[in-house]
């Protein structure tokens, strides 16, 4: 499977904030969509970054509640790495790990068509391997 599976099963919506947005603005998004990242995108909707639950948490670490009054463009991690839907799981899987980050934009020809979080790369895999074995059940039952 690749990535472009994972969009097909879980969707090509795209959660995204300004980067003028507030932290709290921000961080209101995060809770009532009951999700950990938004991709920070401009005007012309050029991807500028991502902003996570950790880097909020980092930010109010360092700034205690005034954090809340910074914009999104101030905590998000702008040096971004991103995939292709054409990327396997198991490459996606090792880029994650190997960068130590949860959440992947994904582009194509340069243009944002998705997002990952590693919840649904391991989704994948784990339906994955269910799949296998129930073939590997089957086959062993009619075999």
């Amino acid at each position: 499977m690749n990535v472009a599976g994972i969009l097909k099963t879980k969707g090509f919506d795209v959660i995204t904030a300004s980067p003028s947005d507030s932290i709290s603005a921000v961080s209101n998004i995060l809770g009532t969509k009951r999700i950990g990242a938004v991709l920070v995108v401009d005007k012309a909707g050029n991807l500028r970054g991502v902003l996570s639950e950790r880097d909020i948490v980092r930010g109010l670490s360092e700034s205690g509640d005034g954090c809340l009054q910074l914009k999104a463009e101030d905590l998000m991690t702008a040096n971004l790495v991103t995939t292709t839907p054409s990327e396997t799981i198991d490459n996606v899987m090792a880029l994650m790990t190997e960068k130590r980050i949860r959440h992947l934009p994904v582009l194509e020809n340069g243009k944002l068509v998705g997002f990952i979080s590693i919840g649904d790369v391991v989704k994948s895999r784990m339906d994955e391997v269910e799949r296998e074995a129930a073939a590997l059940r089957d086959y062993i039952a009619t075999g």
